[in-house]
């Protein structure tokens, strides 16, 4: 028998199957309006997609933001439990986290067996987080999936003081009236980026090796901006954007 996570975030939902101690597959969509017609609509998709009966599904946990919209699920765990299940499965040698989502941040502490020692989070401000990078490619006219290609370009990254997503905006529109590179601003916006989660992960005490989930993890120059920034080595796996799903599918197997 399997199980599955789902973990509905705020830009996207993921889903992931689990049995026999292997992960069988995963799946992303948008969150869109509706999170409960999203969190059903990925698990069928995961379903077709591994060819996984419903029926051979023992049990399901749910994750993220909007855990509680998954009226099917057996249960639901918060996203601190399964990143750290999920990143110590992937690999578990890991010591830190760094997760970047839709709309928070977190740094997460792990010990030897993969536990939760400590952690901390960023939810008040949208400042490091996905919805900030949305907000600076629209700025940008960017598409932002091309922002980490461009940022590593940059010979001069701009520089960027307001960490508030608001007034960084306007930095941003400023920095674009002068004339400066465009490549050159979202570098900069990515080294701004660095320095408020590097200042979020020094609450913690990091330790390596350090792993990065979640979305931005597919952001190679908010990757490269966070590895100067901390003097370290970041791992980013494949399965970055859908570790708390994955960690979630773990944690089912044990219910």
């Amino acid at each position: 028998m399997g199980t599955a996570g789902i973990d509905i975030g705020s830009i996207t939902t993921k889903a992931a199957i689990f049995e026999g101690g292997k992960l069988l597959g995963t799946k992303v969509i948008f969150t869109g309006y509706n999170a409960e017609l999203a969190g059903r609509k990925v698990y069928e998709d995961v379903l077709d997609e591994t060819c996984t009966d419903k029926n051979s599904i023992e049990k399901i946990v749910s994750t993220g933001y909007g855990r509680n919209s998954v009226k099917f699920a057996d249960k639901s765990y918060t996203e601190i439990m399964c990143h750290a299940i999920g990143a110590h499965f992937l690999n578990p040698h890991i010591r830190s986290i760094i997760d970047i989502g839709g709309q928070d941040s977190k740094a997460i502490l792990l010990d030897d067996h993969g536990k939760v020692k400590n952690f901390v989070m960023n939810d008040k401000c949208a400042a490091g987080t996905g919805r900030f990078l949305e907000v600076m490619a629209r700025a940008m006219e960017v598409n932002l999936d091309e922002f980490g290609a461009m940022s590593i370009k940059s010979k001069q990254p701009s520089a960027i003081s307001s960490l508030c997503t608001v007034f960084a905006e306007s930095e941003v529109i400023s920095l674009i009236a002068k004339g400066e590179q465009r490549q050159d601003i979202i570098a900069g916006i990515h080294e701004s980026i660095a320095a408020r989660v590097s200042s979020m992960i020094g609450r913690v005490g990091i330790q390596e090796p350090v792993m990065i989930t979640g979305g931005v993890a597919r952001n190679i120059g908010v990757i490269h901006a966070l590895e100067k920034k901390l003097g370290m080595k970041i791992e980013v796996s494949p399965y970055a954007q859908v570790n708390g799903a994955i960690g979630a599918a773990i944690l089912a197997s044990s219910l």
